[in-house]
């Protein structure tokens, strides 16, 4: 794996490169909101080899400083299409998860000849969605749990259900041991990048090969925004796995290679 700051519209961004052993676009990955691209690890090792995948921290998360100015996903997603283009990538795949999914949506809207193809996973489609209960909206807006190993275990089974309602202490592992965590600051920008946004008008335009991850236990977003997404998406699939929110990393075993047929069939 290879680290760099990248100088982004004036911004320094922290992006992992892990090469691939064959040519062929790289996956780019989009992180939650709040994490750093060191919690997406074990997906990264768990990916077939012979793609490069691509991963970066947000402005204000993990290594990237925060940005002098608000920004919106439109933004974001500018600025992304650059950062790839100084990576030296100019068509790639996009794989986004939960806000990094909206994110990756709003790329594969205003980059359809460089974005392939997209992945979504545990996401949905923004301001307009079948919400989480309120209890559980009410825990993630904040990033204590990026902040505190024993809330977060406390609130792990609530928030994230799935493999997390048995094994809750898994979190300190996924979020603590090595993820950065960035500024209070920081989050509230990522949470007002995607305030008043929705993709639902768009996905009839959504012209990529998608496939669509979603959790039978994800309690931050409900299974029905996925199939709503499927129904909207023409060119979409929708595989439902046995896991919650987290579960691309918590069931890194068996979605990898999933993510890795569906890029394969033209590399």
């Amino acid at each position: 794996m290879e680290l760099r700051q990248v100088t982004v519209l004036g911004h320094s961004v922290r992006v992992a490169v892990r090469p691939g052993t064959e040519p062929g676009p790289p996956l780019l990955l989009c992180n939650g909101i709040g994490a750093s691209l060191d919690l997406l690890q074990p997906f990264v090792d768990a990916v077939d080899p012979r793609i490069t995948v691509v991963r970066f921290d947000v402005p204000g998360v993990g290594g990237s400083p925060d940005p002098v100015l608000p920004y919106n996903f439109a933004l974001l997603a500018h600025g992304v299409g650059r950062m790839m283009s100084a990576l030296g990538f100019e068509e790639y795949d996009v794989l986004g998860i939960s806000w990094g999914g909206g994110l990756a949506q709003q790329i594969a809207f205003q980059q359809p000849r460089r974005c392939r193809r997209l992945v979504l996973v545990s996401t949905a489609t923004g301001s307009v969605m079948v919400p989480a209960r309120f209890s559980v909206l009410r825990k993630m807006v904040t990033p204590q749990r990026y902040r505190d190993a024993e809330y977060a275990v406390r609130v792990a089974a609530e928030l994230y259900g799935g493999r997390m309602r048995d094994r809750p202490d898994d979190v300190r592992r996924l979020m603590h041991a090595d993820s950065r965590v960035g500024s209070r600051r920081g989050y509230l920008l990522q949470l007002l990048a995607g305030a008043g946004w929705s993709s639902l008008p768009g996905l009839p335009f959504i012209r990529q090969p998608t496939l669509i991850l979603a959790g039978d236990d994800d309690p931050l977003i409900p299974l029905v925004n996925a199939r709503i997404m499927t129904r909207l998406i023409p060119h979409a699939r929708l595989h439902v796995y046995a896991d919650g929110h987290l579960g691309l990393v918590t069931s890194a075993d068996t979605l990898a290679p999933l993510v890795a047929d569906f890029l394969r069939p033209q590399r």
